[in-house]
């Protein structure tokens, strides 16, 4: 799967660890920064990953910061973005199932790491169950555009 990445400095660790550990698991990155632990502004970065995502060239996306709460925000701007902050398994779990979330923000001061590899291969692996769920999120689509977002 191709996967859109990117994070600020207080994620920069985290992320470094996800990107090595999702190629090794056969997965096509594509690191949109920070490439240190060097102050920097996040919400360009999240929205880069977003666009990458919603323009088909990224399958999915993951967004990491010091909380994740910044991050997932950031990356909602972008209209199509369905980000999910999941700094454990149930929020990851239903973040796909429910809400067919396509960006996953984690938080890199709160998730350890094997933890946060639990959390992404659980967020990728999980399908949009459908149904009464697809009624909501084409709720929030239609909440994007009437809102001019």
């Amino acid at each position: 799967m191709k996967i859109a990445v990117g994070s600020d400095h207080a994620g920069f660790p985290l992320k470094a660890h996800l990107v090595a550990w999702l190629a090794d698991r056969g997965h096509d990155v594509v690191d949109l920064g920070t490439g240190s632990t060097e102050p920097v502004d996040y919400p360009p970065i999240c929205a880069a990953v977003g666009r990458a995502v919603v323009a088909g060239e990224a399958a999915r996306g993951i967004v990491v910061g010091g909380s994740g709460q910044g991050e997932q925000l950031s990356a909602n701007k972008v209209k199509g973005v369905r980000a999910a902050l999941c700094n454990d398994l149930y929020t990851a779990r239903l973040g796909r199932a429910h809400n067919d979330a396509n960006v996953l923000a984690m938080g890199g001061r709160i998730v350890g790491v094997g933890l946060a590899e639990e959390i992404v291969e659980l967020f990728l692996g999980t399908p949009f169950e459908g149904g009464r769920h697809a009624r909501r999120v084409e709720q929030i689509g239609a909440l994007e555009a009437a809102f001019g977002q």
